[in-house]
């Protein structure tokens, strides 16, 4: 096999959030608008949420969650406080998206933070970088062009810097519903095909953050599933060998917003179809029952919720990765087969 070639930066960057196994156990805090209205929600009629909760909400969540990660992601508006709070051992990626996109333009294209650069993220800590782009491989030609060459522009700008680059494709279709059924039975094929695409080398990057290629409360035989089949079990084991087999970068799954146990058992599922995912960046699987814990009593009752069940969830989540993810460097032939330059 012919020795791959990785700069310096973007391997000790790699290295840095990864563990000793080279599996990245990351923990996910950039939540923004979805945290601020959450935590509103969990204070009733007319609740309020400021900045100041949300600087407060991270830094709890990376105190805690940062000495069982090996590394934590978090936003640069809300989140740059909170690494003074983490396990100086644990990596760090910051988001360098706007949160969310512009609903009255067709497409969900795209934007950076305008006050950030890459150079900016690296020095105020960052030991890799985080994109997230929503994608949907068959949309206009037209939108995808510009989504293409947004990408290549971060990617050559992370390659500039020396600094690893995470894309998080979100699929998406604006005419189905994204917890249904039919977009269900979509989902594998966007997922696939994304995850081909970007592994592409123009776009420069170096770990795929994916969301599993099915919905596991329509796969039939799970604890998860809710009543309706879009999978039989064995149906979705293949749909997890199918997309990993076009991937020719690393790839670690996301959580997106199910529960810690539904993540635990999806994450066995896939580990169980002898998928080679190289773990996770999971967010509100772990943390989200916090949110009314803060949102009612406080930082101080965070914490201790942090230290209970926030511990206990990380804790579950790295035992199924210790069974079941691979080492990021597998799908380059192992570090053997790795020239750093």
């Amino acid at each position: 096999m012919t020795k791959v070639i990785i700069s310096r930066g973007k391997y000790n960057g790699l290295m840095a959030c990864s563990n000793k196994q080279g599996v990245i156990a990351a923990a996910a805090m950039d939540q923004r608008g979805s945290l601020q209205k959450s935590i509103a929600k969990a204070r009733g009629e007319g609740g309020q949420t400021t900045s100041a909760d949300l600087i407060m909400f991270k830094k709890a969540v990376v105190k805690v969650l940062s000495r069982h990660a090996s590394a934590v992601l978090v936003d640069p508006e809300y989140g740059l406080d909170s690494l003074a709070e983490k396990n100086p051992e644990t990596g760090v990626l910051l988001a360098y998206e706007k949160t969310g996109y512009d609903a009255t333009i067709k497409g969900r294209l795209p934007d950076l933070l305008p006050e950030w650069s890459v150079r900016r993220l690296v020095d105020a800590g960052a030991t890799a970088i985080k994109l997230l782009l929503y994608y949907n491989p068959f949309d206009d030609l037209k939108i995808n062009t510009i989504k293409h060459a947004f990408l290549e522009r971060v990617g050559a700008e992370c390659a500039a810097n020396d600094v690893p680059f995470f894309l998080e494709p979100i699929c998406y279709d604006d005419n189905l519903d994204d917890k249904g059924l039919d977009f269900a039975r979509l989902k594998p094929k966007l997922v696939t095909r994304y995850m081909e695409e970007f592994s592409e080398p123009q776009y420069g990057v170096d770990i795929l953050k994916v969301e599993v290629p099915i919905n596991m409360k329509f796969v039939e035989g799970t604890r998860a599933f809710a009543g309706t089949a879009a999978y039989s079990r064995k149906e979705a084991m293949e749909l997890f060998r199918s997309a990993a087999s076009v991937a020719k970068k690393p790839f670690i799954y996301l959580s997106a917003g199910v529960t810690d146990e539904i993540f635990r058992e999806t994450l066995e599922l896939a580990a169980e179809a002898g998928t080679d995912f190289s773990g996770v960046l999971c967010g509100r699987a772990t943390w989200q029952d916090g949110i009314p814990v803060y949102a009612q009593k406080g930082y101080g009752a965070l914490l201790d919720w942090l230290e209970d069940r926030g511990v206990k969830n990380i804790s579950l989540l790295n035992e199924v990765l210790a069974k079941g993810a691979k080492p990021w460097w597998k799908i380059y032939g192992g570090l053997d087969n790795i020239q750093v330059q």
